[in-house]
């Protein structure tokens, strides 16, 4: 199941930038512009992070963080347009987890994210199965039908990006944004290469029953029966 992920942020702009850019690491984003609706949709379904904004109409985020706090344990990532060392200390004392101050960079708060997710969660992501093939992210080791296959670095980080995003058409675009590998070159078919090479390690026979399927025009996708 996809981790999901609130935004609190009345910039509309930032969140749907956002919400672009996190989905392609396999986040489910919803956004939110002001406290009311927010703590309304917390009510029906609870998220396993939410990133919250200092300046907010009605409330300020401290102030939310507060009310937040005296229901919920869910990891919190606060947004400032200040580098302010008064603001980072006033918000984890409050209960967040993690201050990150904008300008940011996407990266940096996708990593953030990761690093929040897996000291709340730490066993949650070392392994994963998905029909004949187990990864364990730990150990960098890919089992299909218990047999250890050999995978280079790009295979394996390939393989983890389909893992994660499980059922979800991944653009070839995107595929070169998340792994960024000195194979890459624009407008070359690198993609598709190592997409052929892990099916080959993986065993996968796409004529029959593929486990990674290809979307035409549109890029890959790893099945989710």
């Amino acid at each position: 199941m996809r981790q999901k992920i609130y935004v609190l942020d009345d910039d509309k702009k930032l969140n749907s930038l956002l919400k672009e850019y996190l989905s392609s690491f396999g986040y489910e984003i919803i956004s939110f512009v002001n406290p009311r609706d927010f703590f309304y949709r917390l009510k029906k379904e609870e998220p396993d992070l939410l990133l919250l904004d200092v300046m907010l109409p009605e409330m300020d985020g401290f102030e939310v963080l507060r009310k937040f706090r005296k229901e919920y344990s869910i990891p919190v990532i606060m947004l400032t347009a200040r580098d302010d060392i008064t603001d980072k200390v006033a918000g984890l004392e409050t209960g967040a987890d993690d201050y990150i101050a904008k300008p940011f960079e996407p990266r940096e708060i996708a990593a953030r994210i990761a690093a929040v997710l897996r000291r709340i969660h730490p066993q949650s992501e070392n392994k994963i199965k998905h029909e004949t093939v187990e990864i364990n992210f730990k150990s960098r080791e890919v089992k299909v039908q218990n047999k250890t296959i050999d995978l280079t670095t790009m295979e394996f980080d390939l393989l983890s990006i389909f893992i994660k995003n499980k059922g979800r058409v991944i653009s070839r675009d995107e595929i070169t944004e998340m792994i960024k590998g000195d194979e890459f070159e624009p407008f070359n078919r690198s993609v598709d290469i190592l997409v052929s090479r892990l099916r080959q390690k993986l065993g996968d026979d796409y004529q029959k029953q593929a486990l990674i399927k290809t979307v035409w025009g549109k890029g890959y996708m790893l099945i989710d029966k």
